[in-house]
């Protein structure tokens, strides 16, 4: 327990260098395309203001994109990660013809009129918009085993990770052009069921399937849907309601021997979104050091 305690704190040591790296990494300019492959292009990140989705954001701005950042509820640390993107724009004094580096957006992703209008007010800012990351989804911190899962816990879980996927998936499907990107977050637990996550993993599982259907009914369109499914990421929602025994039991279960970090994630997102990762298709992308196989 003693030397866990070592390690969760160095874990979250890392974490925040490599998210003030990733800020002070900001591109001064988007007139270099070359170097920056999503120049451009203005993707949607759902649950884009805090942990896999904040990172995400954070490294595709230093791809060139500018961003639409998707909140659910709470704007405070959507409106500071807007603040931080635009101030890095404004410093780099790039003609961006007066648009906006980032925006957010307060839409609850299960309901399906909101989600019509985080789409069209997206448009609305910056037009086109081809990149969709749907990286919103709850889970359930008592980790209870489907014995003891409620009704109304079971269908939280699937209303925000399961409808919410398909209704972001479907409005992309139905607006995005040919070079278009559908990327959903899933989870490596669909390969490795463990027990305490029935709601999350089933609900995660569907998003999966969806996904590969989606990919071959889009044929002829241009437009790529994949998923990327970490495993253990060293984020809040990671940390949240579990012991250190339990989180020990994880890293050790890593071959590399550690948990995985939002930098492990986002140049393998950042690949699939741009136009090098086309032959990216259909495919469920598992992330996490070796631990789910």
């Amino acid at each position: 327990m003693k030397q866990w305690g070592v390690t969760l704190q160095k874990c979250n040591r890392d974490f925040e260098k490599v998210q003030s790296k990733v800020q002070l990494s900001l591109p001064l300019s988007c007139t270099e395309s070359s170097a920056l492959p999503l120049n451009g292009r203005a993707p949607i990140i759902t649950g884009g203001s805090r942990g896999i989705g904040r990172a995400i954001a954070l490294h595709f701005n230093s791809l060139g994109a500018r961003l639409v950042i998707n909140y659910a509820s709470n704007s405070t640390h959507a409106d500071q990660l807007v603040s931080l993107l635009n101030s890095s724009a404004a410093a780099g004094a790039a003609d961006d013809g007066g648009l906006p580096q980032a925006i957010a957006i307060k839409a609850d992703i299960s309901d399906e009129q909101q989600v019509k209008t985080l789409f069209d007010k997206a448009e609305a800012v910056f037009g086109s918009i081809q990149i969709l990351v749907h990286s919103a989804g709850i889970l359930d911190p008592k980790y209870p085993p489907i014995a003891s899962t409620t009704v109304a816990d079971w269908d939280e879980t699937f209303s925000i990770n399961t409808k919410g996927a398909f209704l972001c998936c479907r409005a992309a499907i139905n607006r995005f052009a040919r070079g278009g990107r559908i990327i959903m977050i899933s989870t490596s637990l669909v390969g490795g069921l463990q027990p305490g996550y029935g709601a999350y993993t089933a609900s995660k599982a569907a998003v999966e399937t969806m996904i590969k259907i989606a990919a071959k009914e889009l044929k002829g369109r241009g437009v790529t849907a994949n998923c990327v499914a970490p495993g253990p990421t060293a984020t809040e929602l990671f940390f949240q309601g579990k012991s250190e025994e339990t989180i020990n039991r994880m890293v050790d279960l890593c071959p590399l021997g550690r948990l995985g970090q939002t930098h492990d994630l986002t140049p393998i997102v950042g690949l699939i979104a741009s136009d090098a990762g086309e032959w990216i298709n259909g495919q469920v992308i598992r992330v996490n050091g070796g631990a789910i196989v």
